[in-house]
């Protein structure tokens, strides 16, 4: 009798060749499971070295009760050190499992190097976390083969970037293929590729949990509608701790600009006053946000300029001169912009002045002009609630040109802090959601008045079955 028998999906995922592959999206589809029975795939040569992580050493537990029921039986004379959190096995060959709960938690693996790297859980981790270990991915000796593999469920503080690069990046099962130049110890250019994909798997894609546990579908379908369509549908676009829930983005409205905060663009009247927004960055991505504002108070994001490399929070390192001309040249060319008087609200920080004055002031020696925003972070919060509301009628009171990529990529992944859940958590890619509360704030509104729907009449049988059983 086998040890263990990958499900159909499992072993689609484990026959891919990518480098970097993605699996999961549902609850139930076995992601601990293939990710520990993966790494055994190497264990006979001696110089092998694997590595799985989890966001925590107390969440190690699973994976470390799967790895001691499958590894002890399938090979005879493996042992387990705790002390290092290592299998060891007769060849030599060692599976580390560890935990990366803070992002400085990552240099502990500084100078390691692992044919194989998997993180269960990969929405729990920061794209900093997750791609710092690439540097250690690399071949322990000859003859093996070096990769990633890595298993979640939607929501987390990484749904954002986990999302971007596997789900919306490509269909299912469709390789994604970037490109790699990189230069020699000759002095040499050369160009590679690197390939990933993405493996979805739903709990009906585990025919042998809902044999061994037929209630558990039951169970994933009495969560509240935001869980449950994120861990038993595997809906990217719904999962728990979303903070922006009343996000609608849907193709099928950009026209008629109602049950929709994404509109096509449009040509904006001259009247309609203009804001713009700023949140300065440099390391990490800058954010402007440009907005006209109708004569009933509703708002538009216009444009977008988000000083990103591409890589998930990455800041493309503009000097205030570059950033201050590109602002200049958007807003003389931009149809919606050009001629118009535009008022500038920018994070509060960049006033703050050092040795060389405030990044106010560099800013405006390049001709651009800001006046300080308000930081109050839940007020400001509450602000872009209020304008994302639907009315009866379903228009809201703001709405975002399709063209507002990042806006649009960001604002509806945002979730709440584990420290203050009242907050966003600031770790994530939230420079546009920032300079779009500033704007909220200089033009506040108050939250639409909901009609009140008559209550249902009490039910008797209701009413007497709680004393029937004594609650």
């Amino acid at each position: 009798m086998a040890l263990w028998t990958p499900q159909p999906r499992q072993r689609a995922f484990m026959e891919r060749p990518e480098w970097e592959a993605f699996y999961g999206g549902a609850a139930g589809g076995g992601k601990s499971d293939v990710l520990v029975v993966e790494a055994l795939r190497q264990i006979e040569v001696p110089w092998y070295k694997g590595i799985i992580f989890r966001k925590t050493y107390r969440q190690l537990g699973e994976l470390l009760d799967k790895a001691d029921r499958y590894y002890r039986r399938a090979v005879p004379g493996a042992r387990y050190n705790g002390q290092q959190s290592c299998w060891k096995f007769p060849s030599g060959a060692k599976i580390y499992f560890a935990g990366m709960q803070y992002t400085k938690d990552r240099e502990k693996w500084q100078g390691w190097q692992f044919d194989y790297i998997a993180f269960d859980e990969l929405t729990h981790f920061l794209f900093d976390e997750y791609s710092y270990m690439f540097s250690r991915n690399r071949a322990s000796g000859p003859d093996t083969r070096v990769y990633i593999r890595a298993t979640g469920n939607p929501g987390g503080i990484g749904h954002g970037w986990v999302k971007n690069r596997f789900i919306t990046v490509a269909p299912p099962m469709t390789p994604v293929k970037k490109r790699i130049q990189w230069t020699d110890t000759q002095g040499e250019e050369h160009t590679d590729w690197r390939y990933r994909i993405f493996v979805p798997a739903k709990l009906s894609d585990n025919a042998a949990l809902e044999k061994n546990d037929p209630n558990y579908r039951l169970n994933l379908a009495m969560l509240p509608q935001k869980e449950r369509e994120a861990l038993l549908e595997g809906n990217w676009d719904s999962f728990s701790g979303q903070v922006f829930t009343e996000w609608r983005n849907d193709p099928d409205h950009y026209q008629d600009h109602k049950h929709t905060h994404v509109i096509e663009p449009f040509l904006t009247p001259k009247h309609w006053r203009v804001l713009m927004g700023y949140d300065w960055g440099y390391s990490k991505p800058f954010a402007c946000g440009w907005y006209a504002v109708d004569e009933q108070g509703k708002m538009y994001m216009i444009r977008e300029l988000y000083g990103c490399t591409g890589d998930p929070d990455v800041g493309v390192q503009w000097d205030v001169a570059k950033t201050a001309a590109k602002i200049r040249e958007i807003e003389a060319e931009d149809p919606n912009l050009k001629g118009r008087t535009i008022e500038r609200i920018a994070d509060p920080a960049i006033f703050q002045k050092n040795s060389e004055g405030s990044v106010a002031e560099l800013f405006e020696r390049n001709h651009v002009y800001f006046t300080r925003g308000e930081h109050e972070r839940i007020a400001g919060k509450m602000q872009a609630h209020y304008r994302l509301q639907f009315d009866g009628i379903g228009e809201p009171m703001f709405q975002v040109f399709s063209t507002c990529t990042n806006f649009i990529r960001t604002i509806p992944t945002l979730v709440y802090s584990e420290t203050d859940v009242e907050d966003v958590d600031t770790r994530q890619e939230d420079h546009l959601y920032d300079q779009w509360r500033y704007v909220c704030m200089k033009r506040r509104i108050s939250p639409k008045v909901r009609e009140e729907k008559p209550r249902p009449k009490a039910d008797p049988l209701n009413q007497f079955v709680p004393k029937m059983y004594g609650y």
